[in-house]
């Protein structure tokens, strides 16, 4: 109930928001945008695809993080600006809001904010969907996803609107080309704070995590901000100095979290295995990367349909491995060991079942 509301929140979050962008551009020009748009978005849902891969989140999840994303923080982040807005014109009459401040201030703090508390949401009320470091990642790239395609439909129609085709050309080589993971690293560093406390069977003590994560997320979006506002000719250079490292970094966090992930799955694994659940084999079948690749490549060879059995046998293994983890760290009630029990039985059945 609560994933269908989460979702319909979303949506029509988000209808509120086309509507305020159909106003602002006009429908010919919106759907140039939302054109250009869909490029940076799909680059990172692809990248988002392939860190979520070893244990994926549920598709109500993802949906809810996008939306959230794409409607909600948006729609936080014009009614704010509006009200700056408002604000300064009555204080000073005549007056005009500082762009610079708002980039590096207001649009770090808000934006951060306001996509922050989808991840949050997601820890809140999917508590069970909710491991790791990684799940932290994943959620909070695809709220970052779905608030960097819509702001870009607006740059990209505003662009289209005021310069043409060089000007739009222009922005999208900026925004789609050099710098479509930008709002995801900003986030990334909100999902992974929440990850880290998850972990460690944080529950009302999340806050902190959260807040952690936060400063660091508007921190460097502000630096990013900054460079694009103060920088000048010198912004090429801080590009490829600080914010392409940077971007590296991430990568090689990401890829050592995804390592952390498949060695906590075939430690788990290992002990069902020492319990005479599974055999050593099919623990290097289900919680090896070459592992799997093996068991579906031999799944595929047999006939079609196995390969979709082999890949259900590995979700439920790697489920079993996660929700054993949170017996051993402590993180446990009575819904995980029932959970143990019916992963056990169904990860029974679905071997016996190949077998044959």
């Amino acid at each position: 109930m609560l994933a269908v509301v989460g979702i319909a929140v979303g949506a029509l979050a988000l209808l509120l928001v086309v509507a305020y962008l159909i106003a602002a551009l006009g429908v010919p020009t919106l759907a140039v945008g939302s054109l250009l748009a869909v490029v940076p978005l799909v680059i990172v849902l692809l990248a988002v695809r392939w860190v979520d891969r070893w244990e994926p989140e549920p598709r109500w999840a993802l949906w809810f993080a996008f939306l959230w994303g794409a409607g909600v923080s948006v729609a936080v982040a014009l009614l704010v600006d509006l009200g700056v807005q408002v604000a300064v014109a009555f204080a000073t009459p005549g007056g005009a809001t500082d762009e610079a401040l708002q980039a590096v201030v207001q649009a770090p703090l808000v934006e951060e904010l306001a996509k922050g508390l989808g991840v949050l949401l997601v820890f809140a009320f999917s508590r069970s969907h909710f491991d790791g470091p990684i799940d932290g990642l994943v959620y909070a790239a695809t709220v970052a996803a779905g608030f960097a395609f819509t702001e870009n439909v607006l740059y990209f129609g505003a662009a289209m609107a005021e310069g043409g085709a060089g000007e739009v050309g222009l922005v999208f080589v900026v925004r789609g080309l050099f710098s479509p993971f930008a709002h995801v690293l900003f986030t990334a560093c909100t999902g992974l704070m929440i990850g880290i406390g998850a972990r460690r069977g944080a529950t009302v003590g999340i806050i902190g995590w959260f807040a952690l994560g936060l400063v660091g997320a508007i921190a460097l979006h502000a630096l990013w901000n900054g460079s694009l506002a103060f920088a000048g000719e010198g912004a090429i250079a801080l590009y490829f100095t600080v914010q392409v490292p940077i971007f590296i970094g991430a990568i090689v966090l990401t890829v050592l979290l995804r390592g952390q992930e498949a060695r906590l799955t075939r430690d788990r694994l290992a002990e069902y295995a020492a319990a005479g659940w599974l055999t050593r084999g099919e623990v290097d079948a289900l919680a090896t990367p070459a592992g799997r690749r093996q068991a579906i490549a031999w799944a595929r060879a047999q006939r079609p349909q196995r390969t979709a059995e082999v890949r259900a046998l590995i979700s439920d293994a790697t489920a079993l491995a996660f929700n054993r983890q949170m017996v051993v760290s402590g993180r446990t009630d009575v819904r995980h060991a029932r959970d143990e029990r019916a992963l056990l039985d169904r990860l029974t059945a679905r071997r016996a079942a190949l077998l044959r």
